[in-house]
């Protein structure tokens, strides 16, 4: 069980952050939480999955050479689901007991451990501060690691939901991951070949409002270790990606997943496409919520820059 006290208990009536949350001040968002609309990033490239591969192609192409992101829509998960998962989601942290909750809590003495945890990513930079933010972390692919009973049983559809929501990742990661192949002129088994078997989790993440939006983060600037990450967010909003030196908000785009390019497709694809540095800032007045579905290679794949493209390109880039 995790010793660590959530993030959501702390929010609770009061007007200043406790210090170890504070970010130092070259990593503090500033006046960018200030002036969020001035900084909305709704250019993020949306690709839409229903139109002909033709167009679809080069959209990708562009989209993962220049942001390393794009949103994709008509993707085929139903909109009923996403709306449940969210809504299943929020009602776990927002609606029941914390002693209920913290029957969940993580194990801190196993790295990236199953559960109800506060504290998941911590920079080697930054070890001493903390994100604002709870999360509730599911082992799901593959189907040896996943076990239902160690996800919460309220609201009654929870586990349900998270697994089919599982299984519709999977498919959609496999489609987008043969369209990126595509993409690069590959055969479009090329990308998922190299990585492997996925091993799969799904993030809840859980950001409650913040006093002091200008002094913290959400989630710390990092890019995913993994090969594919896939966000489902809600309509609030907090995502920043880093583009050209600039961090530029996402604004949500409604029934759309938003798809971040992560560093051993970057390997993978021999630096053709660029994995996607982002982070989370807070707000003072809304708690916010996303869903993020990592797909990291399998554990005995050695990963290294498709032959094809080292050929293509004389070598590592």
């Amino acid at each position: 069980m995790e010793g660590a006290v959530r993030v959501q208990i702390l929010s609770q009536g009061i007007s200043e952050v406790p210090s170890q949350y504070i970010q130092p001040p070259k990593n503090r968002p500033g006046s960018v939480t200030e002036n969020i609309a001035d900084l909305s990033c709704k250019h993020v490239p949306a690709v839409d999955l229903s139109s002909e591969k033709e167009s679809v192609l080069p959209a990708i192409r562009e989209a993962c050479r220049d942001w390393g992101a794009f949103h994709v829509i008509n993707h085929g998960v139903p909109t009923k689901l996403l709306d449940d998962l969210r809504r299943a989601c929020f009602s776990f942290f927002n609606d029941f007991p914390m002693e209920d909750k913290l029957k969940y809590a993580c194990n801190p003495n196993f790295a990236a451990s199953e559960g109800y945890g506060s504290r998941l990513l911590v920079s080697s930079e930054n070890e001493t501060v903390l994100d604002w933010r709870d999360y509730f972390d599911h082992h799901t692919l593959p189907l040896s690691r996943r076990n239902p009973s160690a996800w919460p049983h309220f609201p009654p559809e929870y586990r349900e939901l998270m697994a089919n929501y599982s299984d519709e990742m999977k498919a959609l990661v496999q489609r987008l991951l043969a369209l990126m192949s595509e993409s690069l002129g590959l055969k479009a088994s090329c990308i998922e070949d190299a990585v492997g078997e996925f091993y799969q989790n799904i993030t809840a993440s859980y950001y409650p409002p913040c006093p002091r939006p200008d002094l913290t983060l959400g989630l710390q600037s990092h890019s995913d270790i993994g090969a594919i990450t896939l966000l489902m967010q809600d309509n609030v909003g907090g995502l920043q990606v880093l583009k050209d030196g600039e961090w530029l908000l996402v604004d949500p785009l409604p029934n759309a997943i938003l798809v971040l390019v992560a560093d051993q497709t970057e390997i993978i694809t021999n630096g053709q496409y660029k994995t996607c540095v982002h982070r989370a800032v807070t707000n003072a007045s809304k708690a916010r919520l996303s869903i993020a579905t990592f797909h990291d290679p399998a554990k005995t794949v050695r990963i290294s820059p498709v032959s094809d493209l080292l050929q293509k390109h004389g070598g590592i880039r």
